[in-house]
C-alpha cells in the first residue's frame, strides 16, 4: 500500500509541475524566481443581447488587456478556421506552414510521446468520462450521447477519449479519426471509485503537450472520493494554461451542492460552462450547446508586453465599435505567469 500511495504522489508531482508549478525553496533568499511568460492563447465568445453568438468580427473590432495593459495581437481565428498572422495594420494573411508540422493532435498513450509540432488547425478536444461506479445508472445513455457529440465535430477537430474512476485510462489517442474514439469509447467499463481532480490534472497535463486550441469536457455524475489535489490546483493549472473546461453533470444541483459549486467556478474561470443534465435528452442538449459555442468563439493569441505583476494577471476582451458594447464577451479572467528559478 505505502508504494501505491508513493507512486500516486509522484504522479501528481510530475503532473504539477509539467503544467507550471514550481515549489520554492525553504528559506526565499536563496533562491531567485524569474517570470517566463511564452505566447497567451485566449479563447473567448461574444454574444449579443438576445444571448446569440456574435460572428464574422475581425480583430480590428477587439482590443485585449493584461493589467490594463494593451496587448498587440499575434494570431485570431474564429471557430475551427485556420489561425490567422495579425499585421501591424491590422489586417491578417495566412500563417506560414512549418515543414515540421506533424498531422493535428498527435498524442500517443504515452503522453511522454506527444508530438508537440502537431498543426494547430480546429480544434483539440480532450473527453474525459466517469466510468466510476457512481456511473452504473444511465451509462449506456451517457455513451451514446458523447457519441453523438464526437460525430457532429467539425472535420478540422481532433479528438480525444479518456475514461477514469480511480485511474485515468487513455482509451483514445487525440486524433481525427471518429470512428476509432466511438469504438474506444464503447470499450469503457464502469466501476470503482472516483479520482475525477486527479485525472483530470493528467488530462490537463496532455492538453499543454499540444499546440493550438484546445478544451476539455468532463462528463460526470460529481462526487469524487479518491483524488489527493484539489479542484482549486486543477483550476489554476487550466487557468494558467488557457484551457477552458467544459462540465456535464448527471447529478442534481440541490443533491450535490460541493461538486456543483467546484463544477460552476472551474467552468466559469477557464471560459468554459458548466451543464447539470439528469436526463439523456439534457445530455444532448449540453453537447450540443458545447459544439456550438467551440464553432461560434474566436482564439487569439499575443506575447504579453512588460508587466512586473509575477502574480494573477487579469485579461479583459473589449470591443472597439461603441455600439458593440452592450455584446457580452465570455473569457477566462486571467492566468499567473510561470516562474523558473
Amino acid at each position: 500500500m505505502k508504494n501505491i500511495i508513493t507512486g500516486i504522489l509522484s504522479t501528481c508531482l510530475i503532473a504539477a509541475l509539467a503544467a507550471g508549478f514550481w515549489l520554492r525553496a525553504q528559506e526565499p533568499d536563496q533562491t531567485t524566481f524569474h517570470v517566463k511568460v511564452d505566447m497567451v492563447v485566449l479563447s473567448f465568445t461574444v454574444l449579443d443581447q438576445k444571448n446569440k453568438y456574435v460572428n464574422g468580427l475581425k480583430p480590428k473590432d477587439f482590443k485585449v488587456y493584461e493589467d490594463e495593459i494593451g496587448q498587440k495581437v499575434a494570431t485570431f481565428a474564429e471557430g475551427s478556421r485556420s489561425p490567422m498572422q495579425v499585421l501591424d495594420n491590422g489586417e491578417m494573411r495566412p500563417m506560414r506552414a512549418s515543414t515540421e508540422a506533424a498531422p493535428a493532435g498527435n498524442v500517443p498513450s504515452n503522453p511522454d510521446a506527444i508530438d508537440t509540432k502537431a498543426e494547430a488547425t480546429g480544434t483539440n478536444v480532450f473527453v474525459l468520462f466517469d466510468t466510476s461506479n457512481y456511473m452504473y445508472r444511465g451509462f449506456v445513455y451517457a455513451s451514446d450521447s458523447i457519441a453523438d457529440f464526437i460525430r457532429g465535430l467539425d472535420r478540422s477537430d481532433s479528438i480525444a477519449v479518456y475514461t477514469y474512476s480511480r485511474n485515468l485510462n487513455r482509451a483514445v489517442p487525440l486524433n481525427r479519426d471518429r470512428s476509432s474514439a466511438i469504438g474506444g469509447l464503447r470499450k469503457a467499463v464502469a466501476g470503482d471509485d472516483s479520482a475525477l481532480y486527479n485525472c483530470l490534472l493528467l488530462t490537463l497535463r496532455d492538453a499543454a503537450k499540444v499546440p493550438g486550441r484546445k478544451v476539455v469536457i468532463v462528463f460526470s455524475n460529481g462526487p469524487d472520493n479518491a483524488s489527493m489535489v484539489s479542484p482549486e490546483d486543477v483550476r489554476a493549472v487550466a487557468e494558467d494554461e488557457g484551457i477552458p473546461i467544459y462540465v456535464i453533470s448527471t447529478s442534481e444541483v440541490s443533491k450535490d451542492p460541493i461538486s456543483s459549486n467546484i463544477f460552476k467556478r472551474i467552468s466559469a474561470n477557464t471560459g468554459g460552462k458548466s451543464y447539470f443534465a439528469k436526463t439523456w435528452q439534457k445530455q444532448i442538449e449540453a453537447f450540443e450547446s458545447i459544439r456550438e459555442d467551440l464553432g461560434n468563439s474566436y482564439t487569439v493569441s499575443y506575447y504579453p508586453q512588460p508587466n512586473p505583476n509575477e502574480g494573477f494577471r487579469k485579461i479583459r476582451v473589449e470591443l472597439t465599435d461603441e455600439a458593440m458594447r452592450k455584446y457580452k464577451i465570455r473569457a477566462r479572467p486571467g492566468y499567473r505567469p510561470q516562474r523558473g528559478f
